[in-house]
């Protein structure tokens, strides 16, 4: 006869009317330390004697003693519901001030000129053992690196994850101005679309990326005089300063190179269209304790 049993026969509960069974000695006192009945006690005890093949614990005196194989059993079932109690039932916890966990995030390089600075002076005050592992990716790619859990959190101006599996949260927006060197000898005080046009102008095409601005300017039918394509905006503070070119950059970066550089800044003239910055992270993670904290940190630092 095979007495071999498997896990899918058991009833788990068991195992705690077992315990409480060694603990107290008694089904009086087990079934109350369980909130359980009496009967359902006893009843429980027999499907165990039945399962195992032994009596288990034995009337002796007012208690009810365990034998051999309940001895033996004792430590093992106690360590087994601990360790259910606190790895399953638990919920875990993230400690920024000890965790020395490194995320990584997708972000392209406005991102990491405008938005980390912001990220990292938060960070290194609550977290100061976490690091920070930022790449850019093509949208496609930026999908399966979430959904993989290769990546923790993309930053960005992404349409292709406003789709069922991810989750975002807005962080902020911002409109396109126009920039030029100080001192640019056609460019004087308020831009009009002639002078917008007639410019000559460079362009940044990330690869693998949305590009709203071109999108919107083609729907509209409006052509500049391009004479340059990057595939890098921070390429532009040089470019810019250096020559007589213009660009149409998001008004945030716009205001670093600014601060940074011989660069005015133009408003458009045309209504641009508004880019919305989001976090994204798949749906395994949205209650991940760690993913939760990140998220909170990221939307904290760019509020402030």
């Amino acid at each position: 006869m095979n007495s071999k049993k498997h896990l899918w026969d058991v009833d788990l509960n068991l195992l705690v009317v077992f315990h409480a069974m060694a603990e107290h000695q008694s089904v009086t006192r087990a079934a109350e330390a369980l909130a359980l009945s009496q009967p359902a006690t006893s009843a429980a005890l027999a499907r165990l004697r039945l399962l195992l093949g032994d009596p288990l614990f034995v009337k002796s005196g007012q208690a009810m003693r365990p034998t051999p194989r309940a001895l033996l059993l004792a430590p093992t079932v106690r360590q087994l519901l601990a360790t259910v109690k606190d790895d399953v039932l638990t919920t875990s916890m993230f400690e920024p001030s000890t965790s020395t966990r490194n995320f990584h995030l997708i972000a392209p390089d406005i991102a990491e000129v405008i938005v980390l600075p912001r990220i990292l002076t938060r960070l290194r005050r609550v977290a100061p053992s976490v690091t920070i592992k930022v790449t850019s990716m093509p949208r496609l790619a930026t999908a399966q690196a979430l959904e993989s859990g290769a990546a923790d959190l993309a930053i960005g101006y992404l349409p292709d994850l406003h789709k069922s599996g991810f989750v975002q949260q807005r962080l902020f927006k911002h409109a396109y101005v126009c920039i030029a060197r100080q001192g640019h000898p056609t460019l004087q005080g308020r831009l009009s679309m002639k002078e917008y046009l007639a410019a000559p102008h460079a362009v940044v095409l990330p690869e693998g990326r949305e590009h709203l601005m071109e999108q919107f300017l083609n729907a509209k039918q409006i052509r500049r005089n391009v004479v340059l394509e990057l595939s890098h905006f921070m390429s532009l503070q040089t470019v810019i300063a250096s020559s007589d070119l213009v660009a149409t950059v998001p008004q945030d970066l716009a205001d670093f190179f600014a601060a940074h550089g011989k660069i005015q800044i133009f408003p458009l003239p045309l209504k641009s269209p508004e880019v919305q910055v989001h976090q994204f992270w798949h749906q395994r993670l949205n209650k991940d304790p760690a993913n939760v904290w990140l998220r909170h940190l990221v939307f904290e630092a760019l509020r402030d």
